[in-house]
Formats: C-alpha cells, structure tokens, sequence
C-alpha cells in the first residue's frame, strides 16, 4: 500500500531465512540485529527467522545435532522462528525436540505439522504467537512446505498449511493490529496466499531462496523474503496508518557482506567446531586399500555406495550419480567427520520402482558430458556437479564414439538382458524423485523413501562389509572403443 508522507516507524522487523549453516554469516547479521536494538530499543524491534537455519552440511551443526544454531538465534535475540524442512525432515522427531526443548529462548511456531501418534502439537511447538512491540499486537503464524511422504516416516502428520493459515488467521485477526505468516512454502505458494486474501498483511517468504529487495504487494498483503545463506537480512519497518486502522509497511533487504561477526556468536561457532571436530573424530573403519572416487567415470567409492543403496533397498539394481561423492577414501582409519566432509548432502536412501526404458535412458544420459558436469543446486544436494552414474547389479558396454543416447551395444541386469518393458527395482536417491539431474528416473511408478538415514550412512555400512569392498573395484561400465 501506498506510504503516508508522515510515516512514523513503531516497530522494525528483521526476518532471515535459509541461512542453511553459513554460521559466519548469522554472526554477521547478530551483529546489525545489536546494532538495530542499540538505535531503536529492545521494546521496538522483533527479530523472526522463517526456517532452514540448519543445515547438516556444517561440522558444527551435524556434530551437535543443530545445538549450535539454536543458541546463535538464542544469542542475537531472536523471538520467533519456524521451521523448514532442513529442521524437519533432516533429524528424527526426538533429535528436532532434544534441540529447542530446554534450549530456545524464543518461540517455535508452525501450524501445520503435529505429532502423528497423537494428531496434537508437541508442548514445545505451537500453531501460531502474539507479540507485543511497542504498542502493536503483532500476531505471527508459522508453517512449512506439507511434504507428507517423508514427514510421515519420520512421525510427523503435515497438513494443509493454507488451511492452518485460514483457521490461525480466523483466529488472531480480531486480537491483533499486524497478522504475519512466516512461510517456509516458496515464492508460488506465497503469491497464492496473497491472492487467496485471508487477511494477513505481511507474508515474509524463504524456502526458495527468493530475494525481493523491493517487496511484492497483492491485494492487501505485501511479500518479503531476504533470499539465502545470510547474504542479506530483510529488514520491514512497521507503521500504523490511524485513518484506515491499517498497518504500513517500509521493506528493503540488507546485504551482510560488510558486517563484522559479532565476538559472542563467533565464540560459540568456535565452541561447537572444536566439540563438533571431537564427536565425528570416531572411527568408522580401518581401510586396507584406498577408495578413489571420480565424478567423469567408474569409480570404487562410487560403485560402493550404489551396491548399498542397492542392499539397503533390497533391489535389483543400484544407481547413484558420482558427484554425491566430494572426495575418495585413503588407506588407513576413516572416521566419521571424513565421511560427512565427503558426501555431505542430506539425501536419503530411496527404493523405486521402474521401467527398464527409463533406467537405459538414465543410463545413456550418464556417458554425455552436459550431465556428467551438469551443475545441480537445491533437492538437498551439497555438491557442485551431477556426475555420471555409478551402479550395480548392472553391467554396460557401450561405444563413446556412437551418436549421445545410441552409444549402449548392450545392458544387463544380474546376467540378464535389460528388457525395456520389464519393471525394475532399483535401491537409488530421493533426490531423483524430484525430477533432479537424471529426470527419466522421476517417471517410476512406485516409491519408497527411508528415513532418518543419509547416504553417508549407507557408506558407512559398507565400509563394515569386506565382500563388498571387494567387489566395488569389478568393472561395471565397458567402453568398446578404447
């Protein structure tokens, strides 16, 4: 809405999202949050975080299951925060509460996930909160992107969060002068909402990583979202326009590059590295012979962890890209912290089932440079480039000078001809659920994801399995040409 030309600031509010454990850059923004109560007052600033603040990629997060981050938002005053699906569906149940119960300074709010075994909210999470700043009532919901097929194996129920938006809004609407939704749902579901005009005023955005440095006004609602990493922080001045009885809202986004890390949040990231450094310091297995790993062709490493997804799975086939790997395994003692710092996704485990013409077109995708080093951003995937496929159960020869997606002579699959029509089970990534990277492996007719284990888990499994480091250095892929 437009601005009145006497436009008077009550309150500031500061809102981050998808930090995603760049903990250098939440240090940062702790110190403008300081620096903005310093200005205008602990009573006239609220600071809300809209999800994916963790991330398991980082040694200090993965080493104190997400503790570190719940006292970085402890330490620069956050009030309120929500969840996203890096906080939801990368720990267990017990895991997410062991870390705010006890701990958080500050409310959890997310109307649309409960506990499944008893279809209410856990004590320590709530539907939505009020807040009282400087005069103004400021009511907040929470809610996160409903992906219920991997919530509900980790013993959460997710439901509608337009429909827990519509219920919460009903509710506060008439206890508050400003109703805020903090929405971990995208840029699509947030014009959506806006559209849908239930009566928020202010949506503030994440999950996509959306940057709007102007804000997006809809009706009555306008959309904020400070885009990803920490690398800004959004910042909405609230007025209140006495006329209308509406509020007013000034947004831009603040770019952290230049800000110093605050000491205190410094320290306490120092803290966690060192007790995280510790805790994944125990060792896994002792490797006689290295593991290399390549992400341009076979490798052992990589052909390992498609025998376990395989294993894991119970399926006939095995497939993983090679640029879930970051690195290869020396000789010698392999210890926790080196598998996370190798394959630090959180990705899941996931059994498909498939038609074998699906699995060759993934396959003939696999020897093509502009998938091998396709670059790959979101799905969970903390890597830089796809890579080919690494599998087993399958054997391929193929001639690299035939014409992209002709250059298979033959596939087999246990000794057997790989049969286009024939339908398949294959132990592979949820990521290609998404339709990510190797897009034909989408089109499976059945799927079946395994939480809360990670692929590193997988690994780590098979490090423990000498018959299958053995057979991880058996040629899989055979070029005629060479």
């Amino acid at each position: 809405m437009n601005l009145t030309d006497n436009f008077r600031t009550r309150v500031v509010l500061l809102h981050s999202n998808d930090i995603h454990s760049r903990l250098e850059h939440a240090a940062k923004i702790a110190s403008f949050i300081a620096e903005e109560r310093r200005t205008y007052g602990s009573d006239q600033v609220l600071t809300v975080d809209c999800g994916d603040h963790m991330d398991r990629m980082r040694i200090e997060t993965e080493g104190s299951d997400g503790i570190v981050n719940v006292e970085l938002l402890n330490d620069a005053g956050y009030e309120v925060i929500t969840l996203g699906n890096n906080e939801g569906l990368t720990y267990s149940f017990q895991t997410i509460a062991d870390a705010y119960v006890n701990r958080a300074n500050f409310a959890v709010v997310c109307a649309n996930m409960r506990d499944s075994s008893t279809g209410e909210q856990p004590d320590w999470l709530l539907p939505s909160t009020i807040v009282d700043k400087n005069g103004l009532r400021i009511g907040i919901i929470g809610v996160t992107a409903a992906f219920n097929d991997f919530y509900s194996l980790l013993g959460w129920q997710v439901s509608d969060p337009f429909e827990e938006v519509r219920v919460q809004a009903l509710k506060l609407r008439e206890q508050v002068d400003v109703l805020i939704v903090m929405s971990h749902l995208g840029i699509t579901s947030d014009r959506l909402m806006a559209e849908k005009q239930l009566g928020i005023d202010l949506i503030l955005g994440a999950h996509t990583h959306h940057l709007l440095e102007e804000p997006i006004v809809i009706g009555d609602t306008t959309i904020c979202a400070a885009g990803k990493f920490g690398e800004y922080i959004g910042r909405v001045e609230i007025g209140f326009d006495s006329v209308s009885a509406r509020p007013l809202f000034r947004a831009a986004c603040v770019p952290t590059s230049a800000f110093v890390e605050h000491p205190d949040a410094a320290a306490i990231i120092s803290s966690y590295r060192k007790s995280g450094q510790q805790r994944l310091s125990r060792v896994i297995a002792k490797l006689a012979e290295p593991l290399p790993a390549r992400i341009d062709r076979e490798s052992p490493l990589s052909n390992l962890l498609a025998a376990g997804l395989r294993r894991w799975a119970d399926a006939e086939i095995g497939i993983v890209n090679a640029g879930q790997l970051l690195g290869g395994l020396a000789q010698g003692e392999v210890t926790a912290g080196e598998l996370h710092a190798l394959c630090p996704s959180p990705i899941n485990p996931c059994r498909m089932t498939i038609a074998g013409t699906d699995i060759r077109a993934a396959l003939e995708q696999a020897l093509l440079p502009e998938f091998i080093n396709k670059p790959i951003k979101g799905y969970g995937f903390r890597g830089e480039v796809l890579g080919t496929l690494a599998i087993d159960g399958l054997s391929v020869t193929y001639d690299s000078t035939r014409p992209p997606m002709s250059r298979i002579i033959k596939a087999e699959v246990n000794g057997a001809p790989l049969a286009d029509e024939r339908i398949y089970t294959i132990g592979t990534i949820d990521m290609f659920s998404f339709k990510a990277g190797y897009e034909s492996l989408a089109n499976a007719v059945q799927f079946t994801y395994y939480l809360p284990e990670f692929i590193r888990d997988v690994i780590a499994d098979q490090l423990l399995n000498f018959s299958a480091i053995a057979e991880c250095r058996q040629v899989r892929w055979s070029d005629v040409s060479k």
